[in-house]
């Protein structure tokens, strides 16, 4: 299997490079930069791809990385949001108009690009597959005020239906991660009993999401997760 995963440099995006895939398999991590130093697990091969995705010529850039030997998934995991996104200070007139556009550049208009790309390549696995890192903040009453990030977390949801509808019929399976508030300080190689303490409850240890994401491409060609929504136990939202 050959996984793509946007975003991979650091945070979940690394850690989606660390945990996903078995022995036999393709990680292609897709960031802005290449990590300095990177040990693979044994028996899975990591390629790199530098892109920046808010250069229009890069979806080009990775097609042509990837088209020699296919592409059996796609996790995209790239997102920015405001500069007081999540803080108490946070509010939308204080927002500038270039901000704004950036965060939909980045977070809607590049997803769909590189999905518009990709999919043909997608479409010739015998099991192709969509991963979408959303948010909590794109659920209805999510209960959070950025404007702009939530909305983008929204569109997600609505590229994965909309995918699901016009590609059904080749046994394309879109899943959305509706994700809450996460632990990015402590990787894999932090053991998830540790990583679980941080936040008392109120992160969630990043180890969980690489579980769900190989639980969602472990399933036969026959079913498909649709959307899974991962807060944390003490979120109050939810």
């Amino acid at each position: 299997m050959r996984i793509m995963v946007v975003g991979a440099s650091k945070g979940l995006g690394k850690a989606l490079i660390d945990g996903l895939g078995d022995a036999g398999d393709t990680l292609i991590g897709v960031s802005r930069r290449r990590p300095t130093a990177w040990v693979a697990r044994e028996g899975v091969q990591v390629e790199w791809i530098e892109a920046d995705l808010a250069l229009e010529t890069s979806v080009s850039h990775i097609e042509q990385q990837v088209v020699e030997h296919g592409l059996d998934v796609l996790v995209y995991n790239l997102g920015i949001w405001e500069a007081a996104a999540f803080d108490p200070a946070y509010a939308f007139l204080g927002d500038s108009d270039r901000q704004v556009r950036d965060i939909v550049d980045c977070n809607i208009t590049a997803t769909i690009l590189l999905i518009k790309r990709l999919l043909p390549l997608l479409l010739q696995s015998a099991a192709p597959r969509i991963l979408l890192t959303g948010s909590t903040s794109g659920l209805p009453q999510s209960g959070r005020p950025e404007v702009t990030f939530g909305a983008s977390k929204f569109a997600l949801r609505g590229i994965a239906d909309a995918l699901r509808e016009g590609y059904r019929q080749q046994k394309l399976g879109v899943t959305c991660l509706n994700l809450g508030y996460l632990n990015t300080d402590d990787d894999l190689s932090v053991p998830r009993a540790e990583a679980e303490q941080r936040g008392g409850g109120e992160l969630i240890p990043l180890h969980d999401v690489v579980q769900v994401a190989r639980m969602a491409l472990s399933l036969s060609a026959s079913s498909f997760v649709k959307e899974i929504t991962l807060p944390a136990i003490l979120d109050e939202r939810f």
